[in-house]
């Protein structure tokens, strides 16, 4: 399998659990039931589960209102769109390494 392949799956398969993990702790709130950690959704939310977080997030309409949930899961997916940003446009990705080559070079000499 492609590395390529490899990281789609990973993603696909980490998205559709955080969607499940976001109905889950849902349906754990309409219960009044035990519910899932904050820190662990957001954790699943920045190791590339973010897209099938939001989709729950507005499938479900479960926590839209809660700060700083809210603001924490939406730094996240800006930071993601930002990592892609880097992989696929070249330009884009040519000044990044730039900045981050004058920031090294400013930090250490």
């Amino acid at each position: 399998m492609s590395p390529l392949t490899l990281a789609l799956v990973y993603l696909f398969g980490l998205n559709l659990v955080t969607l499940g993990l976001f109905w889950w702790d849902k349906q754990c709130a309409i219960h009044r039931r035990w519910r899932v950690p904050e820190s662990t959704m957001l954790t699943l939310c920045l190791v590339g589960g973010s897209f099938g977080a939001k989709t729950g997030q507005g499938l479900f309409r479960h926590k839209t209102r809660k700060e700083p949930f809210r603001t924490s899961l939406n730094a996240i997916i800006v930071l993601h769109l930002g990592f892609l940003s880097a992989l696929v446009l070249p330009g884009f990705r040519g000044s990044v390494v730039a900045m981050l080559h004058d920031a090294s070079a400013a930090l250490f000499g």
